[in-house]
């Protein structure tokens, strides 16, 4: 067996003259790979002049999580893109990523996130809250992060991440604790918390790329032209360097308002799911291990129905149209 990883392979680009500071960061689950080619197409041709870096910086972190990246699955230890801060004392090889990448997110203003799917759908932008002065994520630059959504190049964009996650580890916390490590973390309130959530509780914004299904053949490329447009939206690169986005109508806009947990290993769907199919009032989504119905609460879309899920962990979320304007 190979030795784990014992260090993050970061590399940064600093401008000569002062402007934003862009974070890349991909892999953040190890078997989401389509944001590591595209990082490293950018590096090239950052290296070799074919594109020029006018002002600012660009870091990339390529592999956030190599040790989860070298065993070709989604988690290492755990899932690091939940309970994302600084550890007081390290338990697991996610905690001692944490402590690098923690930093290094509070030293950048802006964070693009790129990830992939398990089943089948188009590419997405997961958008973070309004501007609000609220305990559970307080913000301030709503406008900057939505002009970022919408210049990346997928027609739909999904907000509502953290606060429909408190209302499901409410309902977690209320089912009891096994007294496990792995039941500790995800009935702890910074579950919620990632790299994008992380991003704004250190004054800075940034989103998700859900870039397409994890070996989509255009995964790739969707990330690799979302990078450019990000760099061409701050200012980093030439106006010129990439056709910006130029959407024939506006994008989808969705609010997620409900998380699903699998509660038992024999819980099954209805049927094979893909994110974004449309779901009616009273429609079945689901059956209990115990014979009982998942109804589905509204009309909606289903969001990330992981048939793979564990018991205890999220099995699908729920969306609906969401009257934002951005």
């Amino acid at each position: 067996m190979s030795k784990p990883p014992s260090h993050l392979r970061i590399h940064q680009f600093a401008g000569l003259r002062a402007g934003p500071k862009l974070l890349v960061s991909a892999a953040v689950h190890g078997n989401e790979v389509c944001g590591v080619n595209a990082s490293q197409r950018v590096i090239d041709a950052l290296d070799s002049g074919a594109l020029t870096l006018l002002r600012g910086s660009v870091t990339f972190i390529p592999i956030v999580n190599p040790l989860a990246h070298q065993l070709v699955r989604r988690e290492g230890d755990r899932n690091l893109n939940r309970n994302l801060r600084p550890p007081v004392v390290p338990q697991d090889f996610e905690d001692r990523i944490a402590a690098r990448l923690c930093p290094l997110l509070a030293a950048h203003e802006v964070l693009l996130d790129l990830h992939s799917f398990q089943g089948k759908g188009q590419a997405f932008v997961m958008l973070g809250p309004r501007n609000n002065s609220d305990e559970l994520e307080p913000f301030a630059h709503q406008a900057e992060e939505a002009a970022l959504a919408s210049c990346l190049g997928p027609t739909r964009i999904v907000e509502g991440w953290l606060s429909t996650y408190a209302l499901g580890l409410q309902r977690r916390a209320a089912r009891g604790h096994d007294g496990t490590r792995a039941q500790a973390l995800v009935q702890d309130p910074h579950y919620g918390v990632g790299t994008t959530e992380y991003m704004r509780s250190q004054g800075g914004y940034g989103v998700t790329l859900e870039c397409g299904q994890h070996l989509d053949p255009a995964a790739p490329e969707v990330a690799y032209q979302a990078i450019l447009r990000t760099m061409q939206l701050l200012g980093l690169i030439d106006a010129g360097a990439v056709t910006a986005h130029q959407p024939a109508e506006p994008p989808e806009l969705l609010q997620l308002y409900e998380v699903i947990d699998r509660e038992h290993a024999n819980d099954s769907f209805e049927r094979e799911w893909a994110s974004f199919d449309a779901v009616t009032l009273g429609q079945r989504i689901g059956t209990r291990h115990d014979g009982k119905p998942v109804l589905a609460p509204s009309a909606g879309r289903i969001v990330f129905p992981n048939s793979k899920a564990q018991a205890g962990q999220e099995w699908f979320y729920l969306a609906r149209a969401s009257d934002r304007k951005l």
